[in-house]
């Protein structure tokens, strides 16, 4: 695992990327970008053996891994977070080094995956993070959490099914999604409700963000 994927061409590539759609965001570029390009570093050089993501090129992960977690962070306060079937790690990580305040909780199944995310946690030096390697339904920590989010984990009444009982009372799901999932909305259980739902924008995607956030009524 000591090859290194990242050329110094290419690293000073990415970190010019990098630091433009931080800024476009919002986020101090200097503090942020040398950690998020270490994580993306270690990603790349996993994924080379282990298989940790399909989105292979570094040049792409800037965008649809690190910028793309990140479009969430204004909505994200400091406390708990459970990041449920986080697989490398996202939008967990980059919210961990963008935010210091939050403790988030990477939730994988996965031994490879959960592997890679106990060496990125320690790589990275995140105290505020930690691995649980579980499925979010036998996670046995009842209204642990103040927010839950999910990447790319099922609908949202799937969500609910499998992580609502880690919630506080009035703790709420942020869900990343594409399109408005209007059909979603219409199926979650008795109980739940949309509060509000924000549109992001992802520097350098072409493509429709949105982040559904659901409380428990």
């Amino acid at each position: 695992m000591n090859d290194a994927p990242l050329s110094p061409e290419l690293r000073d590539e990415l970190d010019r990327s990098l630091r433009a759609g931080l800024r476009a965001l919002g986020l101090d570029a200097d503090a942020l970008a040398p950690r998020l390009l270490d994580y993306l570093a270690l990603l790349a050089r996993w994924n080379r053996a282990y298989n940790l993501t399909a989105i292979r090129d570094p040049r792409q992960m800037v965008t649809m891994h690190l910028l793309d977690s990140l479009a969430m962070h204004p909505f994200v306060g400091d406390g708990t977070l459970a990041d449920l079937g986080t697989g490398p790690g996202l939008p967990g990580i980059p919210l961990a080094i963008a935010k210091p305040g939050l403790q988030v909780t990477l939730v994988e199944s996965n031994g490879k995956k959960a592997r890679f995310l106990r060496e990125a946690v320690r790589q990275l030096g995140l105290s505020n993070a930690r691995v649980a390697e579980s499925r979010a339904e036998a996670l046995d920590e009842p209204a642990a959490y103040a927010n839950l989010t999910a990447r790319a984990l099922a609908t949202l009444a799937g969500i609910v099914e499998v992580g609502g009982h880690l919630l506080q009372p009035g703790g709420r799901l942020l869900a990343m999604k594409g399109v408005v999932p209007h059909d979603e909305i219409a199926a979650l259980p008795a109980g739940w409700r949309v509060e509000v739902v924000h549109p992001l924008k992802v520097p350098g995607l072409d493509a429709e963000r949105h982040l559904v956030v659901v409380r428990r009524d």
